[in-house]
């Protein structure tokens, strides 16, 4: 049933009416006479610095069904971040206290002001109705980075120390014990609900801690229930319950900063489905797998993977018959026919990246209203971390600079560069499975130090594949695992310390 595809190798802007609150991150203070200069908020300074201080301001933008938050997230040459653009009059964003020319440090109290400008607009849009903006004015953001502050930390700065990200957890009930767990209405708080536990039960498996507030189940906020309705909705929940849950001083953090608690922000424990992104490099006979258009029997469409060719790019990368398709290369198919669909993945040349999920895993994140895409593991990440079979002088061996050559073959080198926005520097954003850069021993993440000999560190994305390009069908590229370069730049060691018997031993076995 459906149309069918042998994959081969060859706006309208919505209403924007809604609810907003613009919450600022400066302390206010009443003048208390009896204290006077004591009062640390009055003490007086010489530093000019304490007095232009930077101050971010926290926006809360909640859009109802079909509403767009209204602005745009723009790159802008000669500038430096994600810069907030063309506010909608009237709309949401417009009446956040958001301004023309605002950069964006944080999005769902992830720090993003060093994130490639495709996930951050991606983090947005997998938002859902409600999203919360850390933002630093134009000016300020100029002023602090001519000066050399770090951003990171400014942004840290208006968190409570100690303060913890929610935690969504995925219950399945014990034949013994049952779900373990029950809720206790917390005195003088209406809504609020404190976890009880049964010591080694299926929620502590599942990531639940004593004493922990609830904050959401199977999709909807509890705070305007009574004790006795969520006792009912837990009697309707069967063999399976996912909450939100967040301690009880991390809640209170929340509170005071009055940011929502929301599942874009939650950690995942035990879910039951993961979204998984596959790259595959096309092979003599194209990748090996058909796309199907079918009908699942709720009556969605969708795009369906099938009939993997033995030893085909697609085996390799671990796809599964039956599988959904999310996105092709981070772009989703939500809104695209499929012949559209079809034509992304040939316009992609000789690799594609695939997200997908199983056709369970997407009625599961659909009944909790939320994106499939908001929990997805990287495949090949997941592989490595399941084998575990790297012994302990590979792991040793990732710590130091590593010489990988290669020569280009009809699919190219099988890697992609990478960059953080308008900033020198390239690392491996992405290795094909298979690929030569695999064999090379190229590693997704690992900094980019050198071209063909010639030092790159400092270098633009576009200078460095200047550099690639003239070296023809060879390349020689200097790289170190990301953590180890980021010490190392510490310590002011050497990056390009590989004596001439270590060259000759890495080339020698390409």
């Amino acid at each position: 049933m459906g149309k069918r595809h042998n994959m081969g190798s060859s706006a309208e802007r919505p209403k924007t009416k809604g609810l907003v609150e613009i919450i600022g991150l400066t302390e206010t203070f009443t003048f208390n006479p009896k204290e006077g200069i004591d009062n640390p908020v009055m003490v007086f300074t010489d530093d000019a610095d304490s007095v232009s201080k930077p101050s971010p301001h926290l926006c809360v933008l909640k859009r109802e069904e079909g509403e767009s938050y209204g602005f745009n997230l723009r790159v802008e040459r000669g500038r430096q971040g994600h810069i907030i653009r063309n506010l909608v009059v009237g709309g949401v964003s417009g009446c956040s206290g958001l301004q023309d020319g605002d950069r964006l440090l944080e999005v769902n109290n992830c720090y993003v002001d060093d994130v490639p400008h495709t996930e951050v607009s991606r983090k947005i849009k997998l938002s859902g109705h409600q999203l919360c903006l850390l933002v630093l004015n134009g000016e300020e953001y100029e002023q602090a980075v001519s000066q050399g502050q770090d951003l990171r930390s400014l942004a840290r700065a208006h968190k409570d120390e100690g303060c913890k990200p929610p935690r969504l957890c995925h219950i399945t009930r014990d034949p013994a014990s049952g779900l373990g767990i029950s809720f206790l209405p917390v005195e003088g708080e209406k809504g609020h609900f404190s976890v009880s536990l049964v010591s080694g039960g299926a929620a502590e498996k599942a990531g639940v801690c004593k004493g922990d507030r609830l904050v959401w189940m199977n999709g909807g906020t509890v705070c305007d229930l009574t004790h006795s309705a969520l006792n009912r909705m837990m009697k309707k929940c069967g063999n399976h319950i996912t909450i939100l849950v967040i301690d009880s001083e991390s809640e209170k953090s929340y509170m005071r900063r009055r940011m929502p608690i929301l599942p874009t922000m939650a950690v995942p424990h035990n879910l039951p489905h993961r979204a998984r992104k596959l790259l595959l490099v096309s092979g003599p006979e194209g990748y090996g797998f058909l796309l199907r258009l079918e009908r699942a029997p709720s009556g969605r469409m969708s795009h369906v993977l099938r009939e993997m060719d033995r030893y085909s790019p697609a085996e390799t990368a671990g796809m599964q018959d039956g599988e959904l398709l999310l996105e092709i290369n981070a772009e989703s198919m939500e809104t695209l026919n499929h012949e559209e669909v079809v034509d992304r993945v040939i316009q992609s040349g000789q690799q594609v990246s695939l997200t997908t999920i199983t056709s369970q895993g997407l009625e599961f994140y659909t009944k909790l209203g939320l994106s499939p895409l908001l929990f997805c593991e990287d495949d090949g990440a997941e592989k490595e971390k399941e084998s575990g079979e790297a012994s302990q002088k590979e792991i040793e061996g990732l710590c130091k600079p590593r010489l990988c050559s290669l020569r280009k073959g009809p699919l190219g080198f099988g890697f992609n560069l990478g960059c953080v926005l308008q900033r020198p520097g390239t690392f491996i954003s992405q290795v094909a499975i298979g690929g030569l850069g695999q064999s090379a021993g190229l590693i997704e993440g690992d900094v980019v130090i050198e071209v063909n000999g010639q030092n790159v560190e400092e270098k633009y994305l576009e200078d460095v594949m200047i550099v690639v390009r003239d070296g023809g069908h060879f390349l020689s590229l200097l790289v170190m695992e990301k953590t180890s370069y980021n010490k190392m730049r510490q310590t002011d060691t050497p990056a390009n310390h590989v004596t001439a018997e270590q060259e000759k031993e890495d080339l020698s076995s390409l």
